[in-house]
Formats: structure tokens, sequence, C-alpha cells
């Protein structure tokens, strides 16, 4: 799925920005959703097409982060926009090959690599992920496989085909925040898990962290590490609230 803010990162973005050329921001109900209104002209994606929303909660929202702009217009502020315009120029029309990506994913699920030792880790693991791999397999029918170690352990055909029709059930937008919360956590069941309702945003975050949690209160914590881990966890808590959105 590609990125749809159509903008680079950094201070760079930030001094090619385009100044903010509106002054008031609204939405409006249009033909089959809800649009983005600055000074009356509906929002276009990077491709230039209407960004046309499911429903008034995701309009609102994505509209406030139009109005919280000052100065320049900086997309780093502004996730829910960036993840309309890859669902818009990126994922409709394009759903089964972001389908297949997710499932990819899943035929090497985090929640399928365990560490042999510590035992304390190796426990926390066990009592965090087997439910949810439990849960999967009761849901959609889908029995992955788990080993220990780093050596790869295959997943069958039919599972990671259940997996496959419970994913290519999402419409679009619940598709686009599902790829983005399986990249960061590396599982296709934790996105799964949240998106239906198994774990909230905080359970999901957590149980992909398992290791870097452990490793944290044993090394203590590193400031850089701790710097990216907050800028995904954001990143994270924006797909969650896109999805729920979307939803309203």
């Amino acid at each position: 799925m590609k990125n749809g803010n159509g903008h680079g990162s950094g201070s760079d973005a930030l001094r090619n920005a385009p100044k903010r050329f509106y002054k008031a921001v609204s939405v409006a109900a249009t033909d089959g959703g809800w649009q983005v209104l600055l000074d009356g002209r509906g929002v276009k994606t990077p491709r230039r097409l209407g960004l046309r929303l499911p429903t008034q909660a995701l309009a609102e929202a994505i509209a406030a982060e139009w109005d919280a702009q000052q100065g320049s217009i900086d997309p780093r502020t502004m996730p829910l926009t960036k993840l309309a315009n890859s669902t818009l120029d990126g994922v409709i029309g394009r759903e089964a090959a972001v389908a297949g990506e997710i499932v990819g994913y899943a035929a090497s699920d985090l929640l399928c690599y365990r560490a042999e030792r510590p035992d304390t880790l190796a426990r926390t693991q066990r009592q965090c992920w087997d439910p949810l791999l439990a849960w999967a397999r009761e849901r959609f029918g889908a029995e992955l496989n788990t080993t220990a170690g780093i050596m790869p352990v295959g997943q069958s055909d039919k599972a990671l085909a259940a997996l496959r029709d419970a994913i290519t059930a999402l419409d679009a937008f619940a598709l686009a925040a599902a790829h983005v919360m399986t990249t960061l956590t590396g599982s296709a069941v934790l996105a799964l898990a949240h998106i239906h309702g198994r774990l909230t945003l905080d359970e999901a975050w957590s149980a992909a962290h398992i290791d870097e949690d452990f490793q944290t209160g044993r090394w203590g914590e590193d400031t850089e590490a701790k710097m990216r881990l907050e800028a995904r966890r954001a990143e994270m808590a924006a797909a969650s609230q896109f999805h729920r959105d979307s939803r309203s």
C-alpha cells in the first residue's frame, strides 16, 4: 500500500511544505458519504480524487487536522488525512493485493515465533499469545503453527486461506487500517484482533512488544529507541482511530 501524503519527511518536508491557503474548514454530506471542505471546496487526494469519506465522524476528524495547521501544512501532523489518501489512491481497486500483503505477514506472524529463554520471557509470550492464536482458530478457522527460536515454521494453506477470507471481508477503509497495524506489529492476528474488538489498542500494542518491554526492563531504556517507538505507537493509534471513525 503506497504512502498517500505525497511529501517527504523531517525538516526538509516542513521547509518545503505549502503555506496554509484556506481560512475555513468544514464538512458536508455528498453522494455516498462525506467530504472535507476548505473554503467551500472539496479536498482532493494526491491523485486528484475527491476525498470521499464513509462517515461524518471520520470527515470531522480529518477536518480537525486541516484546521489545526498553522502557517505551513505539515503532513506529519495529519495521519488520518494520510490514511484516507492511501485508502482512496492505493487500496480501492487494489483490495486483493493489499489483502495479500497482510496475509504475507500472517505466513510469518510475530505470534508464531517464541523465545526459548529466558523462561520469564517465554512464559509471558505463551500467556499473552496462545489465547490470541486460539481466538484466531475459533473465530476464523486458522490454526497457526508456532516455533521456538528463529527457524522458519510453515503454515498450512488452509490456515492462510482462512485468514485471507477474514481479511478480504474488510472494506477498503478497514483494510487500510489493518495494513498499517500489521506492518507496525508484524502480526496480522493482532491487527484482526483489534479490528474485531478482541483486543484494545493498548493490549494489541503491548502484545506486539513483549520482547522489547522485557529487554527494557532488563537493560534500561534507550532514548532514541523510545522516541522511535513512540512515533510508531502514534501511527498505530491513528490507524485505530481511522478504523473506528470509519465505522461510526
